[in-house]
C-alpha cells in the first residue's frame, strides 16, 4: 500500500472545505525555485515544482536534463540552501506527444509511454496526461475518445512503472485539453472565454467511461484536476483578468466531481485578489511560470542599475541580455512581430517574457557571477536601493531581508509568488 499522494490529500481538503489550494511553480530556474522553495517553507506549505515536456524528457528536452536530472537538481539546490525537501513535490506537465506531433501517432505515442516511464521511475507524483494535440497522421482536432484512450494507455504504463520501481507515494492525474500556448497567448487579447461546463463535463465523462474500460477504475480517485480555461489569459503586454460571473456555471461543475477540482493554466500576473477568487471558485491548482521568470529579470535590471550607480567595474546585464537575443533569435523572433522598436521594447519587457529561455547562457550567467562577486561585502545606498527597488528598501528597513544580492533577487520572485501561496492557504 502506498502513501496519500500529499497533493491528493489537498484537494481533498478543498472538497471537503471550498478552501485551499495547489500552488504549481513552473520554472527550471534556480533563483525561481530558491525563492519558491523559501516562500512555502515560511507557509509550511508543499513545494510543487513542474516541468514541462519540452524542457525535461528522456532526451534530455532543451533543458538538457532528463527526468531523473531534474530530481536531483532540484533537491540539490535545496539541500545547498540549507532547505528542506520533505515537502517537495514534483510534476510533469503536459505529458504525452506534445514534442512528437510532427510524428506519426505510433511513433509519437511509442515516445510518449517513455516519457512517462522516465517521469515515473524518477520520482514525479502528479502527471499530467495531455494527449490532446494532433500528430502528423491525425485528424485535427482529435475527438475527446482517441485523447481519453492515449491518456489510459500512458496513464496505465505510469501505475505499471510505479510498481515496478516501488515508489512511496500514489500518483495523481491531471487531465484535460484545453489548455492555454505555454507561456502566454501570442496574439493579442481582447477577451477569453470560459471552458462551457458541456464540454468540461464530457471531458470528465469520456475519460472516466474509457479508463474504466481499461481496468483503471481504481485509479480514477486519483485524477484529482481537470484543465479548464477559468477566463485568464495574458499575451505580451495585456492580461485577461478572471471574472468571477463569467464562470460561475463552470465552477459549480466541480460539485459533480468526487475526489477533482479544476487546475488553471497561465494565471500570471492576475491581480492579488483573483487567485483567492479562483480559488474559492474550485480552481484550486493555480500555476504559474513566466511570472517568476518576469521579476527575476526585473531585479537583474535594478542591480545592475544599481551596479552602474556605484561604478563596481560590471558588466550590463540588460545589454548583455540584448545583445544573446539579437545574436540568437530563434526563442523570440517568431512571436515578437511589429517594428524594430516594438520588438526591442518585447524582448526586455514582454509579459510572456521569451527572454528565460536565455538566462542559462555562459555570457550572461558570467555578468550575473560578476554582479555577485562585486555586490559581496558592499553596502547598498538606502536611497540607491529605493530608487530602483522600493520594496525591498521597505524589507531592508524592516529587518526582513538583508540587503544583499541573493536575499534582494529570491524577496523580488516572492512578491509575485505571495498572492499565491496566501490564496492557497488553509
Amino acid at each position: 500500500m502506498m502513501n496519500v499522494n500529499p497533493i491528493q490529500q489537498r484537494i481533498n481538503d478543498h472538497k471537503a472545505t471550498g478552501k485551499g489550494g495547489v500552488v504549481s511553480v513552473c520554472s527550471a530556474n534556480p533563483d525561481v525555485i530558491i525563492a519558491a522553495a523559501k516562500l512555502a517553507a515560511q507557509y509550511d506549505d508543499l513545494l510543487l515544482v513542474e516541468s514541462t515536456s519540452n524542457q525535461v524528457d528522456q532526451f534530455g528536452g532543451y533543458t538538457g536534463m532528463k527526468p531523473v536530472e531534474f530530481v536531483a537538481y532540484v533537491k540539490k539546490l535545496l539541500i545547498d540552501n540549507g532547505l528542506s525537501a520533505d515537502k517537495l513535490v514534483l510534476g510533469g506537465d503536459h505529458l504525452g506527444p506534445n514534442a512528437w506531433q510532427d510524428q506519426d501517432s505510433v511513433t509519437a505515442m511509442n515516445h510518449s509511454e517513455e516519457l512517462i516511464r522516465h517521469y515515473v521511475s524518477a520520482g514525479y507524483q502528479k502527471i499530467h496526461l495531455d494527449c490532446s494535440m494532433s500528430c502528423s497522421d491525425d485528424p485535427v482536432p482529435l475527438t475527446d475518445e482517441i485523447v481519453a484512450e492515449r491518456a489510459a494507455r500512458l496513464c496505465k504504463i505510469a501505475e505499471d512503472t510505479a510498481k515496478a520501481t516501488n515508489q512511496p507515494h500514489d500518483i495523481v492525474y491531471i487531465i484535460g485539453t484545453e489548455v492555454p500556448v505555454p507561456g502566454g497567448a501570442q496574439e493579442d487579447l481582447d477577451v477569453v472565454t470560459p471552458t462551457t461546463p458541456e464540454a468540461a463535463r464530457t471531458t470528465y465523462q469520456v475519460h472516466k467511461a474509457i479508463f474504466e474500460k481499461h481496468g483503471l477504475g481504481d485509479v480514477w480517485s486519483r485524477i484529482v484536476g481537470l484543465v479548464v480555461q477559468p477566463g485568464v489569459e495574458f499575451d505580451h503586454h495585456s492580461v485577461v483578468d478572471y471574472t468571477p460571473e463569467k464562470a460561475d456555471k463552470l465552477s459549480a461543475l466541480a460539485n459533480e466531481f468526487p475526489n477533482a477540482t479544476f487546475e488553471a493554466h497561465s494565471t500570471d500576473y492576475q491581480k492579488p485578489l483573483a487567485f483567492q477568487h479562483l480559488v474559492r471558485d474550485h480552481f484550486a491548482i493555480l500555476k504559474v511560470g513566466p511570472a517568476l521568470t518576469f521579476a527575476l529579470r526585473e531585479a537583474y535590471f535594478a542591480l545592475d542599475h544599481i551596479a552602474q550607480d556605484m561604478q563596481l567595474g560590471v558588466s550590463s546585464f540588460k545589454a548583455i541580455l540584448e545583445e544573446i537575443m539579437m545574436e540568437k533569435p530563434k526563442y523570440w523572433k517568431k512571436y515578437y512581430l511589429g517594428n524594430e522598436q516594438e520588438q526591442r521594447i518585447a524582448r526586455a519587457y514582454s509579459l510572456s517574457d521569451r527572454c528565460r529561455y536565455y538566462l542559462p547562457e555562459p555570457k550572461l550567467q558570467q555578468v550575473i557571477s560578476e554582479m555577485k562577486t562585486a555586490f559581496a561585502g558592499k553596502t547598498i545606498p538606502l536611497g540607491l536601493l529605493k530608487q530602483y527597488m522600493p520594496v525591498e528598501f521597505d524589507a531592508v528597513r524592516e529587518g526582513k531581508i538583508k540587503g544583499n544580492f541573493e536575499d534582494l533577487v529570491h524577496f523580488h520572485i516572492q512578491l509575485a509568488l505571495l498572492p499565491y501561496y496566501e490564496a492557497a492557504k488553509i
